[in-house]
């Protein structure tokens, strides 16, 4: 059998509405959901289940891979959003996106304060 990414869990604060942001931002379908979960699925199959945990919620980095008429939308709703973002991950560079690796990507952060990179190109 090969290796696949199959699921991960994403602390949140509110799962509805963390889940509900990426629904919207990545312009995706509701999932189903079930016991402490509410999940959105990616198109490649990748389950994200957004669950509230008991415990502080440490910051994580998760990073996705859109093409360039999604990232438009996408930025374009962070903007109308007013969502602060940065094009780099150190956050000096307020309100802008860059150009690496030929393509574009931003940086935000999102509503359970988790670090998140769209980007248009992969690093590899």
């Amino acid at each position: 059998m090969t290796v696949a990414f199959n699921h991960t869990i994403i602390a949140s604060k509110d799962r509805q509405e963390s889940a509900r942001f990426f629904r919207e931002l990545l312009e995706l379908p509701e999932a189903p959901s079930w016991g402490p979960f509410t999940n959105i699925q990616l198109p490649d199959g990748v389950l994200l289940q957004f669950a509230e945990p008991p415990v502080d919620i440490q910051m994580q980095h998760y990073a996705f891979l859109i093409d360039d008429e999604l990232f438009d939308r996408a930025y374009r709703r962070l903007c109308d959003q007013g969502v602060e973002h940065w094009a780099d991950p150190q956050m000096r560079q307020p309100g802008e996106i860059n150009n690496g690796h030929g393509g574009r990507g931003v940086y935000f952060k999102d509503p359970g304060g988790h670090a998140i990179e769209l980007i248009t190109r992969p690093y590899l």
